[in-house]
C-alpha cells in the first residue's frame, strides 16, 4: 500500500504539537509493516527539502504561513512521480481542500475544529481566516471519509451536519515502554505543573491566578511550567503582579527523559485549554503516575476519566481550580487513589493499537474504491 499525506508540519518541526506526535506515532508504525508512507509538509529553519524519518519520506516545500498554497502544485507533482493508493489530508487549523482536485482514494484526519476558540489565540484578521476557513469543510468535506482522535470531536462533526457512518476514532495514545508506569517518589515540596505550549489560548493564566489563591494555606507550595510558548512573558508578568514569581519555575524545552522525571515527581498536572482534540499531555503524566486536574471542555474530558484519573473542572471557574488543587494537595489518600488510576487509565492507550485502527481504515477505503 503506497500513502501519500499532506500536513502542515512534520515531527521535527518546532511549532509541531499533539496532531504531529498522532500522525508519527502511527504511521512510522504501517511504514515499518512495510508499506509505503510519504509526507507533504512546509519547510522550517533548518530542515532539509527531504529526508526520511522512521520509514516515512518527508517532503517539505514552501513556509508554515504559506504552505497552503503550495499543496496543489506539490500533490501535481509527487502523483505524477508516483502512483498511489490513498492520500490522507491532515485538517489542522486552515484546511487544504484536497477534495477538491485529489483523484485517488481519501481519507481526512481531524482533531479538532477551533471555531470561535481561535480568537482566543489569534487577532480579528487572522482569527477570521482561520475560522471561515474552517467553515469550508461542511461543504468541501461532506462526502470524505474521516479518522478523529475522540468523541468530542465526532459530535462537532454529527453537529455540523456529517453522518456517523463517514467516522472512525484513532484516539492518541502513548509509547508505554518509555513511561515509568507507576508511582514514582514525589517533590520535598508540594508541586503543581503545567505542560504543554505556552500559548494565549491554552488558557495558562488560570491556573497561575487558582494557584496564588492557595498559597497561603500550601506556603511551601511550587508551581512549574513544561514547554515554551510566546505567552510565558504576560505568564511571567502575572506571576509578579501576584507576588509569586520566587514559587515559580519556567523549564522552557525540555529532553524527553527530563519531561518523564519532572511529571513522575510533581504531585499534580493540570491543563487549562480552552479546547483540544484530546489532551495527550493528560496521558503522558498519568503514565508517570500524576493525576490530572483538566478543563471539562472539548477533547480534554476525553483524556481524562473523572474520579479515576484526574478531576474535571469548568473551564474560566478559576475558584474551582483552586479548591481542586487544594483537595488534592492536602488529601494524601485521594492524591494516592486518583495516581493509582492514573497509571490504570494510561495503561488502555497504546500507539500499536492506534496504528492497527488507522491501517484497517486506510485498507477498508481502498478496498471499497477498486473496481468491481
Amino acid at each position: 500500500m503506497k500513502i501519500l499525506i499532506f500536513n502542515w508540519q512534520d515531527i521535527k518541526n518546532p511549532f509541531g504539537g499533539g496532531a504531529e506526535v498522532h500522525l508519527h506515532e502511527i504511521f512510522k508504525r504501517i511504514a515499518a509493516k512495510g508499506h509505503e508512507v510519504t509526507l507533504a509538509c512546509c519547510k522550517f529553519d533548518g530542515s532539509t527539502d527531504e529526508e526520511i524519518i522512521d520509514g516515512i519520506r518527508v517532503i517539505r516545500k514552501g513556509s508554515r504561513s504559506v504552505f497552503n498554497f503550495y499543496v496543489r502544485g506539490l500533490y501535481k507533482k509527487i502523483t505524477r512521480e508516483n502512483k498511489f493508493d490513498l492520500v490522507i489530508d491532515d485538517i489542522n487549523k486552515v484546511p487544504f481542500y484536497t477534495p477538491c482536485f485529489v483523484k485517488e482514494p481519501m481519507l481526512a484526519i481531524s482533531h479538532h475544529f477551533f471555531g470561535k476558540a481561535i480568537f482566543h489565540e489569534a487577532g480579528i484578521f487572522s482569527g477570521s481566516y482561520v475560522y471561515l476557513s474552517e467553515k469550508l469543510v461542511n461543504r468541501i468535506y461532506r462526502k470524505t471519509p474521516f479518522v478523529v482522535v475522540s468523541d468530542s470531536t465526532l459530535n462537532e462533526f454529527i453537529e455540523r451536519g456529517f453522518k456517523r457512518e463517514q467516522f472512525s476514532i484513532v484516539h492518541n495514545a502513548i509509547e508505554q515502554e518509555r513511561f515509568p508506569m507507576k508511582i514514582s517518589p514525589k517533590f520535598e515540596k508540594p508541586t503543581v505543573v503545567y505542560f504543554g505550549r505556552l500559548k494565549k489560548y491554552k488558557s495558562v493564566d488560570h491556573l497561575v491566578r487558582a494557584f496564588a489563591l492557595i498559597v497561603d494555606k500550601i506556603p511551601d507550595a511550587r508551581l512549574e511550567f513544561i514547554g515554551r510558548g510566546n505567552f510565558q512573558p504576560e505568564l511571567e508578568r502575572i506571576t509578579r503582579e501576584l507576588g509569586i514569581e520566587n514559587r515559580t519555575k519556567f523549564y522552557g524545552f525540555v529532553s524527553e527523559e527530563e519531561k518523564i522525571e519532572i511529571l513522575s515527581k510533581s504531585h499534580i498536572v493540570v491543563n487549562t485549554s480552552i479546547k483540544e482534540g484530546w489532551g495527550i499531555t493528560n496521558i503522558e503524566a498519568n503514565a508517570c503516575g500524576t493525576p490530572v486536574i483538566s478543563a471539562n471542555v472539548p477533547g480534554l474530558r476525553d483524556s481524562v476519566k473523572a474520579g479515576v484519573s484526574g478531576l474535571l473542572y469548568e473551564y474560566g471557574n478559576i475558584k474551582q481550580l483552586s479548591e481542586q488543587m487544594l483537595l488534592l494537595l492536602t488529601n494524601q489518600s485521594e492524591l494516592m487513589r486518583l495516581s493509582e488510576g492514573a497509571v490504570e487509565w494510561a495503561k488502555t492507550f497504546s500507539w500499536d493499537n492506534s496504528a492497527e485502527l488507522m491501517l484497517k481504515r486506510c485498507e477498508e477505503i481502498i478496498n471499497k474504491n477498486k473496481p468491481s
